[in-house]
């Protein structure tokens, strides 16, 4: 699976694979690494926002 699909799914643009039965563990981690992608993303974009309202 590459990084992509695995980004869409995280973050719900994609449908998971009905086949895959994640375990608990499973869940809490892509839990964790959706909420991570959401702050980078967040704070990319106010690192944007920042850099454009200086000039």
């Amino acid at each position: 699976m590459s990084i992509l699909n695995q980004i869409a799914e995280y973050l719900f643009l994609k449908k998971k694979d009905p086949d895959d039965k994640p375990t608990q563990w499973m869940k809490y981690m892509h839990g964790i690494n959706r909420l991570s992608i959401l702050l980078f993303l967040l704070a990319m974009i106010f690192i944007v926002i920042k850099l454009f309202i200086r000039k």
